[in-house]
């Protein structure tokens, strides 16, 4: 049984590269396996398979995705769609190898839209001893599949850098608007004062009139004294 060897690198990260040796009767789903546990990826997402040609244009579809389900209302466009389009599970991999430097292109995650460029490199002769689909080369460390966003350290020194920019703010008014701290307070004792001193006048006024009447009562006594 012929063994294929695969060369496949990501698109935009040309120094990852996997090689991977499968028996030309295994499927694309155990290709798609394969390149998955190669790169670190969970396989949690559909993938496709597009067989190209020497410009990387895409053709054939090989998909794990979920097709229409036979249905004699279908109309043509849905038809002509789905014949474009197999399954990795139930495609093998000598189906589509119509090239000794066959090559395609592998998508994955519709979303993230992962992509990486296969060629084939060799055909060997199958080794009893091994087990396919198996990696026989590794070089590069593949990309994160999920980017990981960390929030900021907490600053334990914001507080105190905040208060300290509080007070600068602080000095820098009064320097701009000639504000004169002790003539501030002056003016606040100034102002007490004068709240104090009605108070004072009051009480003078009071003892003044509480004297005076005194003195007119004691002069009506005398008169009635001598009276």
């Amino acid at each position: 049984m012929a063994v294929y060897r695969f060369r496949v690198a990501f698109e935009d990260q040309e120094d990852t590269v996997r090689e991977i040796e499968i028996l030309g009767k295994q499927s694309y789903e155990n290709f798609h396996r394969a390149i998955q546990e190669a790169i670190g990826f969970d396989n949690s997402k559909d993938a496709s398979f597009f067989m190209s040609d020497d410009f990387w244009r895409k053709g054939q579809e090989l998909t794990t995705r979920k097709l229409f389900d036979e249905d004699d209302d279908e109309d043509d466009f849905r038809r002509q769609k789905k014949a474009k389009v197999m399954k990795m599970s139930e495609t093998k991999i000598a189906d589509y190898i119509d090239d000794p430097h066959q090559k395609m292109v592998y998508v994955f995650d519709p979303a993230a839209k992962w992509t990486l460029l296969i060629e084939l490199i060799r055909i060997l002769a199958d080794d009893p001893k091994a087990s396919y689909p198996r990696t026989v080369k590794s070089s590069g460390a593949a990309p994160k599949q999920y980017k990981v966003t960390l929030a900021p350290p907490v600053d334990e020194n914001d507080d105190e850098e905040d208060e300290e920019d509080k007070k600068a703010r602080e000095k820098l008014f009064v320097a701009e608007e000639g504000y004169d701290e002790d003539a501030a307070e002056g003016a606040e004792e100034d102002k007490t004062d004068d709240a104090e001193v009605p108070g004072a006048d009051a009480e003078g006024a009071e003892g003044e009139g509480e004297e005076g009447a005194t003195e007119e009562y004691g002069s009506d006594e005398s008169e009635r004294e001598d009276f």
